[in-house]
């Protein structure tokens, strides 16, 4: 009788083995997969101090009002240096701002205030800037990357980065920013 009770005992650490086994391989699998955060554009994007030329001197300027958002998947938190966002133009740079190093707890997102001064003076070369003056409608597009660390349970860290690229169109009638679509 001595042996089946040993056969039983050993089969019990088994399967406790076993299970302690898919119990980790699924922790692994799920909190300890890090990916890199979402960064985006919230609308509405508020439009100020607009100014545009005419035909003949085609220019324009203007502040974009914004809340930036790093929305963070992971277990742990993300956190990030200063970074920047950039506003072009047909490619070119005609604004930027700086958002500040801040950490995106858990699970969670987070929205940081930015406002970007963007000004048609920064172009140079040929632009198709007075056809689209005309047209009252200026088509943007912006980019960021933002990179940091996700820290797990105190211990790992690893380096991720969220890029952000968005398309939109200021709207030079209605001074605001239409058809906002980031990636």
């Amino acid at each position: 009788m001595k042996g089946g009770g040993n056969k039983k005992c050993l089969g019990y650490v088994a399967i406790f083995i076993v299970f302690q086994i898919i119990v980790i391989t699924i922790f692994a699998l799920t909190v300890m997969k890090v990916k890199g955060p979402k960064v985006r554009f919230q609308t509405p994007i508020t439009v100020s101090n607009i100014n545009s030329g005419s035909s003949t001197s085609a220019s324009f300027s203007a502040d974009l009002v914004t809340k930036f958002a790093v929305k963070n998947t992971n277990f742990g938190h993300f956190k990030y240096p200063n970074s920047t966002v950039s506003i072009l133009y047909e490619g070119q740079v005609i604004g930027s701002a700086v958002v500040p190093s801040q950490k995106a707890k858990a699970r969670s997102t987070r929205r940081t205030d930015i406002t970007i001064s963007i000004d048609s003076s920064k172009l140079s070369g040929t632009t198709n800037l007075p056809s689209a003056i005309n047209a009252g409608a200026i088509p943007l597009t912006s980019e960021s990357t933002l990179k940091g660390k996700v820290e797990l349970i105190k211990i790992i860290k690893k380096n991720k980065s969220g890029k952000m690229s968005c398309t939109m169109t200021l709207n030079l009638a209605s001074k605001a920013v239409d058809d906002l679509k980031c990636k």
